[in-house]
């Protein structure tokens, strides 16, 4: 029989707060991080809204204790301490102390800053510090530098499918813990800001020049946002053996991709229907049993209209409390499934449903309507978080009340 697959400890770091607690705060308080940036230098500095993390990258590499910072990209710095975070929170020492795994998710790598000395990097002639910014682009560097950092040598790797990526991580983490090929997979995400992703979103058309509205009839598309986080999955028997201390249960997941178009989901929502629907079946649980949908709610305008589609399929016209996080920290691109399954998991231990901020009409296309409310003192057990990416890679995962 497969181990059941149970999360023991997570970190994160976004722009409502540099670890878990602080980011329940701000979610509770319902304080977005949403503004304009001070670290990317682009000619959209003043008109685009971006969720980013209130630290210099000098700074991040203090908070990170990296005393040579050379090489270490912000995205490497972000996921470095919401690494460490995650370690610590379940209470492990020492990373290397059994046959671990490390994946880690990101689109961009080390972008953020080979952008920076790219037209020196093109210059044969030229010589200096820049150098060593070349392979940061490669996505596995950030992979390997926390690798490097937390001793996890035994499996270690790196996954890219756009905005889904770090729910792929996860999912990836808990198939190694069922098929028994590791106890412990420390799984996750991270992004950092980058000019390329602005101006790559910017020429879509799919960013709003206000703050985000997921699931309203006036949205105009996504705020980008950076970030880290990562959840210590471990199974059963290990985290019996040693005493851990366990927050959730990941009891099922799904991808899937109905290849519509490349960046644009099917507008019935099939991709999402089917990750849904198959993941809440390999969980046990039925539609009945949710109480709670984290949605990848971009407010993008095709994404909200397939999603919520998708939910109305599946669940018909008792479609649980629904909501989406990106008004509070931006779409964090490879690192939002980790910092929503972290939401998720806060959702159930907490009991408490977080607000769709923004929202003021409904969708002329739905029957339905996210939860605008901070609702405390709910009484969620299972929660489905949703994380759709371009090429239509579709994941979603459900978290479940630990039941000992």
């Amino acid at each position: 029989m497969a181990e059941r697959v149970f999360i023991t400890g997570m970190g994160m770091i976004s722009a409502i707060g540099s670890n878990v607690v602080e980011n329940l705060r701000s979610l509770r308080l319902q304080q977005s991080g949403l503004g304009y940036t001070r670290y990317v230098e682009t000619i959209h500095k003043e008109t685009l809204p971006v969720g980013e993390v209130k630290y210099s990258t000098e700074e991040l590499a203090h908070m990170a204790s990296v005393e040579q910072p050379g090489g270490f990209t912000r995205t490497t710095l972000l996921g470095l301490i919401a690494i460490r975070e995650a370690l610590e929170s379940a209470g492990i020492a020492n990373a290397a102390e059994l046959p671990a795994a490390l994946i880690n998710a990101s689109t961009v790598g080390g972008m953020c800053d080979t952008e920076k000395v790219y037209f020196d990097i093109l210059d044969p002639q030229k010589e200096g510090t820049f150098l060593q910014y070349i392979d940061v682009l490669d996505c596995a560097d950030c992979t390997q530098r926390m690798a490097d950092a937390t001793g996890i040598r035994e499996y270690v790797t790196t996954i890219s499918t756009a905005c889904s990526s770090s729910a792929n991580a996860l999912m990836y983490g808990a198939r190694l813990i069922q098929q028994g090929l590791v106890d412990r997979a420390v799984c996750g995400g991270t992004e950092a800001l980058t000019r390329f992703t602005i101006n790559g979103f910017n020429s879509l058309k799919n960013i709003d020049k206000q703050f985000c509205r997921p699931f309203d009839q006036h949205r105009n598309g996504l705020n980008l946002g950076e970030g880290a986080a990562y959840l210590i999955l471990e199974s059963e028997s290990l985290a019996k053996r040693r005493g851990a201390r366990v927050l959730a249960e990941l009891s099922g997941w799904c991808n899937t991709n109905e290849a519509f178009h490349p960046t644009a989901p099917s507008p019935e929502g099939d991709g999402a229907y089917e990750a849904m629907k198959n993941a809440l079946a390999m969980s046990g649980r039925t539609v009945n049993d949710v109480q709670y949908v984290n949605v990848h709610g971009t407010a993008t305008l095709n994404n909200d209209v397939s999603e919520g589609k998708a939910l109305e399929r599946l669940f018909g016209t008792d479609v649980p409390r629904f909501s989406s996080t990106k008004p509070f920290t931006g779409h964090t691109l490879a690192a939002a499934a980790a910092i929503e399954a972290i939401y998720a998991v806060l959702s159930i231990g907490q009991q408490v449903v977080f607000p769709n901020l923004n929202f003021s009409e409904k969708m002329e296309e739905l029957a339905i309507v996210p939860e605008t409310q901070l609702i405390e003192e709910y009484p969620v057990q299972n929660v489905i978080s949703n994380s759709f990416g371009f090429g239509g890679n579709n994941a979603s995962l459900v978290f479940s009340k630990y039941e000992g």
